[in-house]
């Protein structure tokens, strides 16, 4: 799967992890909850 630029570089952010949800792939962040990004 592509995994778009914008979701590899919010994933090196600390405190980020990748979730798959109903077939989409989010980037969450609990320490800054501003950083979040959706593909899918």
């Amino acid at each position: 799967m592509k995994v778009r630029n914008s979701l590899r570089s919010l994933k090196q952010q600390p405190g980020s992890q990748v979730v798959r949800r109903r077939g989409r792939v989010y980037v969450i962040n609990r320490r800054d909850p501003r950083m979040k990004a959706r593909q899918g």
